[in-house]
């Protein structure tokens, strides 16, 4: 993963309906949770995807947006979304470049870990987890990130859980 206090890098890929969507175009709406997932419909990341969903009031009303990034083409993130009525943006990455950047990659290249970013407005890195099965962790990152940021205090990183 990526050091806390690091600058995430600017990407673009295409969204769900196959648009071009820039690191720096997710982080008009606010800080930014990102979460890459291995694939779309397994019961895994269908799990944290659910429980993403279920938080999105509470995380758009703390001023923070939310991503997910997974190696799937469009169509299936898009299949993905309305199957489970996801109301964020889910980002494909085909070629692994983004994951690779943001070094979350799984084991020997293969696959992708589950790993959660908290990214400010300056592109910086707030927090992070890297969890891979244990989804209780991610939700807890981010219910932590969703108080801190509903409460003023999302510099204070070192209260996030990693």
């Amino acid at each position: 993963m990526l050091a806390m206090g690091a600058r995430a890098p600017e990407f673009t890929l295409p969204d769900h309906d196959g648009q071009s969507v820039s690191l720096s175009t997710l982080l008009r709406g606010g800080p930014l949770i990102l979460y890459f997932y291995p694939a779309d419909f397994t019961p895994g990341c269908t799990r944290e995807a659910c429980i993403l969903r279920d938080l999105h009031g509470e995380i758009l009303a703390a001023g923070l947006t939310i991503a997910g990034v997974s190696p799937q083409d469009p169509a299936s993130h898009r299949a993905f979304r309305e199957k489970y009525q996801l109301p964020f943006a889910l980002l494909s990455d085909v070629d692994k470049f983004v994951i690779r950047m943001y070094d979350v990659r799984g084991p020997l290249g293969f696959g992708v870990r589950r790993g959660t970013y908290l990214i400010d407005q300056a592109r910086y890195i707030k927090g992070a987890v890297l969890a891979d099965f244990r989804i209780a962790d991610h939700e807890e990152f981010v219910r932590t990130a969703v108080a801190l940021s509903a409460s003023g205090s999302t510099t204070r990183t070192q209260r996030l859980p990693q």
